[in-house]
C-alpha cells in the first residue's frame, strides 16, 4: 500500500513470486469511469473508491481458495483497509513511505500509466499510514527492491495470524 509511484506494483509482484501466489494489480480493477477521472488529473472520493475496493476484497477471498495472494493497491485511508478485511478477511498491509521529493522523480519518470503526479498530493492528504493495531510493516522506498522483498518476507515468515 501506498501512493503513486512508491512501488506497491514491483515489490508486489516480486512478492507474489516468491511465495508461489497470485498477484492482483489493484489498477486493472478500476471501472473506466475512474481511469478516465484519474487520467484528467481528478481524485476519486471515496464514493468512487467504495465499488472498487469491494470488488478487490471480493477477489482477494476468492482468489486466496487457490493459496497466497498479494494485492498492489494504494490503501491510503483505514477505511479502505477495514473494507478490504470486512470483504477478504485477515490481510498483513506493507506500507511503502517516501518523501514527496522522492515520489514526483519517481512519477516523473514514470510512462504509460494514466497516475499523474499531478494525483500526488491529493493522496498525501488522503494517507493514513497503518496504526499500531493493524497487521502491517512500513518501508522506506529509499531501500532497493531486493532489500524490501528481503524485509517483506521476513515479516511474513514472524507474523502470527493467518495471512491471505
Amino acid at each position: 500500500m501506498g501512493v503513486c509511484g512508491c512501488g506497491k506494483s514491483t515489490l508486489a509482484k516480486r512478492l507474489a513470486e516468491q511465495l508461489n501466489g497470485i498477484f492482483l494489480e489493484g489498477d486493472a480493477f478500476h471501472t473506466p469511469a475512474n481511469i478516465a477521472k484519474m487520467s484528467s488529473g481528478t481524485p476519486l472520493t471515496d464514493a468512487d473508491r467504495q465499488p472498487w475496493l469491494e470488488t478487490l476484497g471480493s477477489e482477494i477471498r476468492q482468489q486466496a481458495l487457490s493459496g497466497a495472494v498479494v494485492l498492489a493497491c494504494s490503501s491510503l485511508k483505514r477505511s479502505y483497509r477495514d473494507l478490504l478485511r470486512k470483504q477478504a478477511g485477515e490481510l498483513f498491509f506493507v506500507y511503502l513511505e517516501g518523501s514527496p521529493d522522492l515520489l514526483n522523480a519517481r512519477l516523473s519518470a514514470r510512462q504509460g500509466h494514466y497516475m499523474s503526479s499531478s494525483l500526488l498530493q491529493s493522496q498525501l492528504k488522503d494517507l493514513e499510514a497503518p496504526g499500531d493495531d493493524e497487521a502491517s510493516v512500513t518501508l522506506s522506498i529509499q531501500e532497493s527492491p531486493d532489500h524490501l522483498l528481503e524485509c517483506v518476507l521476513e515479516q511474513l515468515s514472524s507474523a502470527k495470524s493467518d495471512l491471505k
